[in-house]
């Protein structure tokens, strides 16, 4: 008979192959529960950080998504795919000219040809992105990548994105490719840069390689191997409170503050110590995790989310 555990979030560094649903399903086979979400899909060729909330840290869930991502990509040039990454079949190739092979033989990540700069800069600059047809996102009731795998023309709308940081890492030009790390807010899709940076470059391209290295405040140095199952993997869970003080500004509640908040009362102000704008972490006075919450109009506090 397994041991309950308690709710927490495990910070895994999710190896290329499997899907995020996948690496779920292990989880809950390992610890016996189905109570394991995740916080950001990572696509089947992608690695790193994968936030997975277990307990009743699923309900924090909402909130862990919430958060900007840092990632490392390579992306080839000269061929865009239907995915928009390796996996894909190729749709469009074009051969690059010699000052665009110059400018990649050329440039580091201290000294950038102009042209590639340029281009770097356009995508810093980007406020809208249009999603790969190969993505989750619904349309007209069905995912786009069911479409698309149909065979159907998917034409997405562009979406609202911020990209706070764009570096170059490496380039080549033999093969043509482009290393980069960014830091982008939730919504963004690395595979859209790859055929968007291409664009600004004059030819096409995909993604080749993708690994997250930051999801929110959770980061690769406190990665656990997918290969670690069973107790070790529940010792490696990060307790909910913990968790929830990381992803949300934390507040105090008193001792009355908190038996309102667990009946899903509205809080006094003077039950509420540290609460500021917005959704935070409402902990009782041994720091247990009572609720999500946030403040009113009037000060006091109500209840968004309530823990166990």
């Amino acid at each position: 008979m397994r041991v309950a555990l308690p709710g927490g979030v495990l910070v895994l560094d999710k190896p290329r192959g499997p899907t995020s649903h996948d690496v779920v399903a292990r989880v809950r086979r390992a610890l016996g529960t189905r109570e394991v979400g995740h916080a950001g899909t990572l696509d089947p060729m992608a690695t790193g950080v994968l936030v997975v909330a277990v307990g009743e840290a699923t309900k924090l869930v909402p909130w862990l998504t919430a958060h900007d991502k840092a990632y490392e990509a390579t992306i080839a040039l000269g061929t865009e795919t239907d995915t928009l990454d390796a996996e894909g079949q190729a749709t469009r190739t074009a051969p690059l000219g010699a000052p665009l092979l110059q400018a990649l033989a050329s440039s580091h990540a201290r000294a950038i040809d102009p042209s590639l700069q340029a281009s770097l800069d356009a995508e810093r600059a980007r406020v809208a992105q249009v999603p790969p047809a190969f993505s989750a996102i619904h349309q007209d009731g069905v995912r786009a990548h069911v479409r698309a795998r149909r065979g159907e023309a998917v034409e997405l709308p562009p979406r609202e994105v911020r990209v706070t940081r764009l570096e170059l890492v490496a380039c080549s030009a033999d093969p043509p490719t482009v290393t980069v790390s960014l830091d982008v807010d939730k919504g963004y899709y690395v595979r859209s840069l790859a055929r968007d940076l291409a664009l600004q470059l004059g030819t096409f391209g995909h993604l080749t390689a993708l690994r997250r290295t930051r999801s929110g405040c959770f980061g690769l140095d406190e990665a656990t191997s997918l290969e670690r199952a069973g107790a070790e993997l529940g010792a490696s869970l990060v307790p909910l409170a913990r968790a929830a003080a990381r992803a949300l500004p934390a507040a105090r509640l008193t001792e009355r503050g908190a038996v309102d908040a667990r009946h899903g009362r509205a809080v006094q102000a003077t039950d509420l110590e540290g609460a500021g704008p917005g959704p935070c972490a409402w902990l009782d006075p041994l720091g247990a995790l009572v609720a999500v919450g946030e403040l009113r109009a009037d000060g006091c506090g109500r209840v968004l989310r309530g823990f166990g």
